[in-house]
């Protein structure tokens, strides 16, 4: 008599997925990205991502403990906001300000609108955002060591401001042997955590694909096809079209939803990149697009079975 059938409404979760797993699968598939920070800029990469993640963490716990709030910690999800904020510093970032995109990622983009699945736009990228606002000069001084060794340390323009006239090698681009924040320049790592993610389901391939897809093509038409790797390699596209645009909150849950929301971002991301007086557009087209994930979930929303359409 125990083992009795509970018929409830749909969806109907058939396996043993939970936020934890998931935020863990996700931490996994960054350590790849991780691991290049560190040999590409030196250790005090590891000190900015450790900063990063405990600040996230202490800033979450806190919190719910002042507001008497259940304390989601063990869900791993601040741990894994805090890893992909760090991905988005420069390392020669003062770790005060990481510090400071910590709080406006966790409290006030996630906590205040009510935790975990009620905030509007990916956490990370708002820190993000806030900081490149608030600490331009510092947010866009990218530094790496001119060989893995870690000595002679120069400060370098990101691939895409540099490579406009002199576009990089694919091989350098995939390895990262250039400027940027701490992982978008090794697209290798990122890469393989994108295979991670989707052999083990945590991820759908469909907006990472349309959303790089649509930068290529965009680019393959506008300029060439000379400066195509430079556009998908060279900037933060393929790490936040992995790990930022693929957020469960903040993403369609519909397969044409995100083919929709992917191609959206890809066009502003253009946009920006082409018309726009920056290199990068690609934190600003992802929170762009999530502001209208409501609408593109309600427009592409599956009839149920049997359903009557509204006349």
């Amino acid at each position: 008599m125990e083992n009795r059938l509970i018929v409830t409404a749909a969806p109907h979760i058939v396996d043993r997925s939970s936020t934890q797993k998931l935020m863990g699968n996700v931490i996994i598939a960054l350590l790849p990205s991780v691991l290049a920070s560190v040999v590409i800029f030196g250790i005090r990469a590891l000190l900015v991502e450790a900063v990063t993640v405990f600040a996230c963490v202490a800033f979450e716990y806190v919190y719910c403990y002042l507001m008497k709030k259940p304390i989601p910690v063990g869900d791993l999800s601040a741990v894994v906001t805090g890893l992909i904020l760090a991905m988005n510093l420069p390392v020669s970032i003062p770790l005060w300000i990481a510090i400071v995109g910590a709080f406006v990622a966790i409290v006030i983009t996630k906590q205040l609108f009510g935790g975990i699945g009620f905030n509007l736009a990916n956490p990370a990228l708002v820190g993000r955002l806030f900081l490149f606002t608030s600490f331009a000069s510092r947010m866009t001084t990218w530094t790496f060591p001119e060989t893995f060794s870690g000595v002679d340390a120069l400060s370098t323009a990101t691939p895409l401001v540099a490579g406009q006239t002199t576009p990089l090698p694919v091989l350098d681009l995939f390895l990262g042997v250039h400027g940027g924040v701490l992982g978008e320049t090794s697209s290798i790592a990122i890469l393989l955590g994108f295979i991670y993610l989707v052999a083990t389901k945590t991820i759908s391939p469909a907006i990472p694909l349309t959303y790089v897809g649509t930068v290529a093509l965009m680019a393959f038409l506008f300029i060439g096809p000379t400066h195509v790797m430079l556009h998908v390699l060279g900037g933060g596209l393929l790490f936040g079209a992995v790990f930022m645009a693929t957020d469960y909150v903040t993403s369609p849950f519909t397969l044409k939803g995100k083919i929709i929301f992917g191609i959206g971002m890809g066009l502003i991301t253009w946009a920006i990149r082409y018309w726009g007086n920056m290199a990068e557009g690609v934190s600003y087209a992802i929170l762009l697009m999530n502001l209208f994930v409501p609408y593109i979930n309600d427009l592409t929303r599956q009839k149920p079975l049997g359903g009557v359409k509204k006349k």
